[in-house]
Formats: structure tokens, sequence, C-alpha cells
């Protein structure tokens, strides 16, 4: 053990020679270097050699800390700004508790910063493979769907609308957008154990894309200005064509939105829920990053039906901006005092005989499952019962002033995929843009005699899983909190 550790600092001292001949160091600099290196870093780092498992180590390798780490980062970390990285300790084997690491000051942080860039560089990392300037909001949402469907999040903490989750085993996540090197952090993902063999790490059977999703969210953690990409920004949409796009809608969505947008196509009859009546919307108002998830991504990107296909790797991006293009200068919603298109009779919506239908008070007018809006206020459904679990679940949050505007709030604008007034109306009638082009139709919130028998749980479970033979969307990625405060809203509607 002796003689390695002489190795490694013998090593290192040449190292460092080399790095204050050709750096322009002055000769104190080059002195207070070698006896932080010698008195701190190398006591419990190892600077060179190969991958070993944690279980063999003092601390973190330090061999490609100048690939790893961000330098503002490092530097603060070293000058005891940062948070400790391991809750529980490196070495969870021997201790439950954090370590406090050495602080230096802001001149050895500054040396230690450029001899890690100089001599600790990891041939295997690829500068430019991770363009972090290209992550969107819906790469890194999926991303965070993906770190906790890895299992990632077993062992990692992050932080989730602002609260610290997941298992406090390994290396904190919660600020690694402020911590790690974009380009390093990708090679990493692509298997861990090339950096920490026989240590715990899982190597998660993902695809490229959903890996470079996970990166992408992992870089925004910790980010709080973090500036997503708008790909609807792109050079393709500037070049946007309407006849082009029109070429393509009959092409390819016109197979189950129908030649004219009525929702007519040859494959709706089969289809539940129906495809959304295209001539009812007016697409010039709808939000640019719903429109683009929808056609890019396909139905599940937004919570709706996996009927709604991913165009992307069909049409290219040039494609879905023209698609775009033509949608917004064809459709332009229902006319004012207009009665609202609706699908054909087999378009009503049936749930499997299992599904157990939420009743219609005695004596109350119901309208039909048909698509277009209306003002009668209680709407039959056959709405898939919550489980029993849920049905026994209270809303957990006092009705005040600000857990109602908070529902408000992302009610009118924030919820995503996409804001509940979009369908549902800023007065929660059911009268959103969205609205008439959806068969059955959205959810009157006003009509207290429906909206009275809807237990809390149930609506929780259907705003958390969406509602199948609907327009209803999964908001899966709300909060516990969020949907709590959308029901509380929702049901101040109600009269």
């Amino acid at each position: 053990m002796n003689m390695r550790r002489g190795m490694v600092i013998g090593s290192a001292f040449i190292a460092l020679m080399g790095l204050m001949l050709s750096s322009g160091v002055s000769a104190s600099d080059q002195s207070r270097a070698k006896e932080v290196l010698q008195q701190t870093c190398i006591q419990c780092h190892r600077l060179e050699g190969k991958p070993d498992s944690r279980f063999n180590l003092k601390a973190p390798d330090l061999i490609w800390a100048g690939s790893k780490y961000r330098r503002p980062w490092l530097i603060g970390w070293l000058t005891g700004k940062e948070a400790p990285l391991y809750a529980k300790g490196y070495r969870w084997d021997l201790t439950e508790v954090s370590s406090k690491h050495p602080v230096v000051t802001d001149s050895d942080a500054n040396a230690i910063a450029d001899y890690f860039a100089e001599h600790n560089k990891d041939p295997r990392v690829t500068v430019g493979a991770f363009d972090v300037s290209k992550v969107t909001k819906y790469e890194a949402d999926f991303g965070a769907m993906a770190f906790k469907a890895h299992a990632c999040l077993g062992c990692h903490t992050i932080n989730e609308d602002g609260k610290i989750i997941g298992g406090p085993q390994s290396t904190a996540l919660q600020a690694s957008g402020q911590r790690y090197d974009k380009d390093w952090l990708y090679r990493f993902g692509l298997n861990p154990q090339d950096f920490v063999p026989h240590s715990g790490e899982f190597l998660a059977d993902a695809t490229d894309p959903q890996l470079r999703a996970v990166i992408g969210y992992l870089m925004s953690q910790g980010v709080n200005d973090f500036k997503y990409y708008e790909p609807w920004t792109s050079a393709e949409f500037d070049k946007a064509s309407v006849s082009r796009g029109k070429t393509l809608y009959k092409e390819y969505c016109s197979q189950c939105h129908g030649a004219t947008g009525k929702g007519d196509g040859p494959a709706a009859s089969g289809l539940d829920p129906k495809p959304a009546i295209h001539a009812n919307i007016p697409f010039e108002k709808l939000p640019m990053e719903y429109l683009y998830n929808v056609i890019n991504h396909g139905g599940p990107a937004i919570g709706k039906s996996p009927n709604m296909p991913y165009w992307n790797l069909t049409i290219g991006q040039q494609g879905v901006a023209d698609v775009i293009a033509y949608l917004k200068a064809t459709f332009k919603g229902v006319p004012n005092g207009a009665a609202a298109s609706t699908t054909p009779a087999a378009a009503t919506s049936v749930m499997p005989t299992k599904a157990a239908a939420i009743a219609v008070p005695a004596g109350v007018t119901a309208i039909s499952s048909g698509g277009g809006q209306s003002d009668a206020c209680v709407q039959p459904r056959k709405t898939v019962k919550a489980p029993d679990s849920f049905l026994a679940m209270t809303n957990p949050l006092s009705a005040s002033a600000e857990v109602l505007q908070a529902g408000k709030t992302l009610f009118q604008k924030s919820a995503k995929p996409a804001a509940c007034a979009m369908c549902h109306g800023e007065k929660g009638d059911g009268k959103g843009m969205m609205g008439a082009a959806l068969a059955p139709p959205p959810r009157n919130f006003t009509c207290n005699a429906m909206m009275k028998d809807i237990p809390d749980g149930q609506l929780f479970w259907i705003i958390k899983k969406g509602s199948p033979g609907t327009g209803m969307m999964s908001f899966s990625g709300l909060s516990d909190d969020k949907v709590w405060q959308l029901i509380h809203y929702i049901r101040s509607l109600a009269r």
C-alpha cells in the first residue's frame, strides 16, 4: 500500500512539474500546488490508475476530474461552498454519515482545477457528444420518467417540485447540472461500470434517445434558469409550406382525421377514443409546444391515446413544420353561434363492460356523448371506476385562498402537458378551444349535480391516469400536491 502511494505521489509530482513549466504558473504556486496534492488530495483520492470498485477506494477517483467536473462547481466544492455529495458517505458499507471535505483557499482551488484540466482528462469522452443547447422540455420531462423507470431513483436523490426524493445511497444528483460536464456524464451513462466496476452501479437497458433524455434531465437539475430548446423555432419552421403540409395531411393524417378534418377517416369507426375533429379546432390559438409534441412525439407524449402515432421518424422535422402550417392555415375552429361538428353515430364512446359508469342523478338532463359542446349539465360517461385504494382518498389540503389560486393557475395556464382550460374552458364549462373537437365532449365542471357525486379519489385517479375512451389526457407528471390543488379549484367551479 505504501509503495502504491509513493508511486502515485511521484507520478503526480512529475506531472505537476510539467504543468508548471508549460502553463506559466509562478514558483510559489508550483510549490503550493505540490503541497496541496501531497497533503490533501492524494491522501484519499487516486489521480491515476485503472477503474476500481468503490469498496477498494477511500473516495471517488479523480483520474478523470478534468473531464468530469465543471470548473465553477469544482472551485466551489474545494472552497467549502457546495453541499455534500454523499448523504451517507462514499463508503456506505462503513458509515451512514457524510464526511466533511477539506477546504482550500480560492487560489489553491484554482490551481487544482488548472491541474485537472491539463492532466486528468478522460480520453474516452468525446467533446461535443451531447448538445445541452438542444434539450427540450419534453425530453427533460421524459428523462425524468426514464430516470425513475430504470431505477436510478433507487440510489440517487433528485429535486422534484422542491422536494428531495430518492435513495441517498450514492451521489446526490439534485445539483448535477451545476456539477458535471455534459459530455462526461453522457459517456458515464453509456456504461457506469467502465468507471466504478463492482460498486452496485446499474447498467440500464436504455436506448440512446432514452439515455440522452435522462442526461438532459440531469443537466437541468440544480439549474434554475435552464434554457430549454424550442424546436418550433428551428429553420424548418421558417420555411414551412402549407402546400407540402396539405399533401402530408392527405397521405397520413386523413386516414383517421378525415380528408376535411371532421374525424371521419376510414380508421375512425374502429377507434376509441375517436380522432380529434380538426375542423372544430382553432389551431392558430393552440400553444406551439402542444402542437409540436403531439405531432412529433405522438399521443402518449401529451397523455393522449397511443393511436396517435409519433410522426417524427416518418415525415421528419420539416414534415412536422409543414403539417402544423397546414393545420393553422386550414382549420379555424367553430364560428361563434355555429353548431359544432360531431362525429358519426358510430363514434359514440363505449368502454369495456367491466368499466363502471358514473351514474347520472335522477331527474337531471343529460347530453349525448357525441362530439361538440353543449350547455347541458350532466354528461353520461362509462368512466372506469378508480381502484378502492384511490376512492378512499380525500383531499389532504385545505381549500385556502393560496391553494385555490395555485389550482387556478394550473387549470388556466401551467398544467402540463396542456392547461385544463384548453378543453374544459376558462370557466370550467367544457367550452375550451379544444372542446368542440372531442368526442365525448369535455366535462362541465360547473355542474354541481354531477360533481357532488364524484369522489376526490376518483378525480385524483382520472387526472393522474387519464380517462380511456375520452379526450382526457394523463397528467402523471403533476405532483400529488398539484393534483389536489387542481381538485379544490375544480370543485370551486361547481354551482
